[in-house]
């Protein structure tokens, strides 16, 4: 998968954080050789995240993200300071931007306590280096260095840069680089269950859901892991997967399904053969599958009338049997026997009150970044409401969460108790 195809959700997020007319919206244009975000003497030019992507070696494809002023009081800079924090649930790497003429401000110590709040690696870059001499650099690192120590952390990483001269651009990116091991994940889709030769047969419906001319995100990324890794990917329809099955001269090592096709093919897989699904595995990969796992059979203790709230990451033109608003409903009145009140989100929009609902049913999360799943998933838990996705629900619902779970089996015995 190319620079040009890595979906915003897999490439690292850098926002650029700091007090008005820091500089952050000209540095961001500095990184990037563009005029990304637009820059102007007047305070508060800039009024909600802008992103851009591109590639910064070696942390390979990422977004930047230009940001409103932290310290703007106003009654419309609280709800742009309020957008800012809020872009932080979706940021990997900080940069915090400061004037190294006007010093480190009340507002930019906050920010600092926000980013290790939030467990969120950055470094402070010192723009305007050029108005400065060697002795205000030397104060504004001593000074950062208190701030380090108040605050018991380690030393801040920093870096002074002049967006104007460029002078310190490309110390920034090698400086913003060196943090790729702490945000950098090392987990897989599927192969770590896997060995070298092995054959994974991958199902992949073509109906009026697929995307014409291409495919969803987690079928293309599990074909490049496995032929990645040495395995080998046959990938078929679940119309042909009988074919595909008797063609192999031995059993395959495991089949992934599209969820929507459980029903269609659970029987066409001899029992022995591994059978799991994308969204079971992205789930994984997303960090959320125990929850997810745990919290369908609380779908069976709703009271009839309860509000359900379904997320999808992405936005698409909803078809006549769209799997949010149709098929899953369908699965849930299959599952329980009630009926329940939907309501839906999509794209990056999310309430941050969920007091209305009494269950969270989320999409696969291909494209919603692991900052944000967690965000969704921690505010799921801290209004005591069970989070759940598309994946395990339909295998609920068709009788194969069981069987789809059994290749994780520490997980499964926590589910259905030891034994098969």
């Amino acid at each position: 998968m190319g620079l040009n195809d890595t979906s915003s959700a897999q490439r690292i997020k850098i926002s650029f954080l700091g007090c008005t007319n820091a500089g952050k919206s000209s540095l961001v244009n500095a990184v990037t050789g563009q005029e990304v975000a637009l820059v102007s003497e007047i305070k508060g030019t800039t009024t909600d995240p802008v992103g851009k992507s591109m590639e910064i070696l070696p942390l390979g494809p990422v977004v930047l993200y230009d940001t409103p002023g932290f310290d703007d009081k106003t009654e419309l800079g609280e709800k742009r300071v309020a957008r800012t924090k809020r872009a932080m649930t979706n940021t990997d790497i900080g940069v915090i931007v400061v004037d190294a003429s006007n010093g480190i401000t009340l507002s930019d110590e906050e920010l600092i306590r926000v980013l290790v709040g939030s467990k969120i690696p950055f470094i402070v870059a010192f723009n305007k280096e050029d108005l400065c001499n060697g002795e205000d650099r030397v104060a504004l690192g001593k000074r950062l260095d208190e701030i380090s120590s108040l605050m018991e952390i380690k030393p801040i990483n920093r870096v002074f840069v002049s967006a104007t001269s460029m002078k310190g651009i490309t110390d920034l990116k090698i400086a913003v680089s060196g943090l790729l091991p702490d945000v950098k994940k090392d987990t897989k889709v599927v192969v770590d269950l896997l060995k070298k030769g092995d054959v994974a047969v991958l199902v992949c419906p073509i109906d009026e859901s697929a995307p014409k001319d291409r495919m969803i995100l987690p079928q293309a990324h599990t074909i490049r892991e496995t032929i990645e890794y040495g395995i080998s990917a046959v990938v078929t329809t679940d119309k042909g997967l009988k074919d595909t099955l008797d063609s192999l001269k031995a059993a395959p090592s495991i089949v992934i399904t599209d969820s929507q096709a459980l029903m269609a093919i659970k029987d066409i897989v001899p029992d022995e053969v591994p059978l799991t699904t994308f969204s079971i595995l992205f789930a994984r990969y997303k960090g959320f599958l125990t929850e997810a796992a745990l919290g369908i059979n609380a779908a069976k203790d709703l009271h009839d009338g309860a509000k359900i709230l379904v997320c999808e990451g992405c936005t698409h033109h909803r078809q006549c049997n769209d799997i949010g608003t149709v098929k899953l409903p369908k699965a849930i009145k299959k599952l329980t026997g009630k009926d329940f009140v939907y309501e839906y989100t999509s794209g990056q929009g999310f309430p941050e009150d969920l007091s209305a609902y009494s269950m969270l049913v989320h999409c696969g999360a291909c494209m919603v970044s692991d900052k944000e799943v967690a965000y969704r998933l921690g505010k799921a838990q801290e209004y005591n409401i069970p989070f759940t996705n598309y994946g395990i629900t339909l295998a609920m619902a068709s009788g194969t969460l069981e069987r789809t779970l059994r290749i994780f089996p520490n997980l499964h015995d926590q589910i259905f108790g030891g034994g098969l």
